[in-house]
């Protein structure tokens, strides 16, 4: 079993970051973003409840389906589209390996 995956992340202001992430530390993407430095808040600390790690998922990868903690955040969320996801409940495995995302802009409320 792979240890890490490449995740590609595109920031608030356009740049692409590829990152290297363990999939054996039970991490989550917000949390991938604040160790990367990529502006991610995550102010909630990862329970679905802010909405500020929202992203775009621009890859074709088959993620879990949106739990109703992460629906009923993004019925709530600015700048959502049809792609939205919260970081938080993208868990790092294996599977996403390749994964692509934009991060959401800031909501200035």
């Amino acid at each position: 079993m792979k240890d890490t995956i490449t995740l590609y992340i595109t920031d608030r202001e356009g740049l692409e970051h590829t990152v290297e992430a363990p999939t054996d530390m039970n991490l989550n993407l917000m949390e991938v973003c604040r160790m990367e430095n990529l502006g991610v808040e995550g102010t909630c600390g990862g329970m679905a409840l802010c909405a500020s790690c929202q992203v775009y998922v621009q890859s074709g990868h088959d993620l879990p389906e949106q739990s109703d903690a992460e629906l009923d955040m993004l019925d709530q969320a600015f700048h959502v589209q049809k792609n939205s996801r919260l970081g938080c409940q993208i868990r790092i495995h294996p599977e996403i390996d390749g994964l692509k995302v934009t991060i959401a802009p800031k909501s200035d409320v």
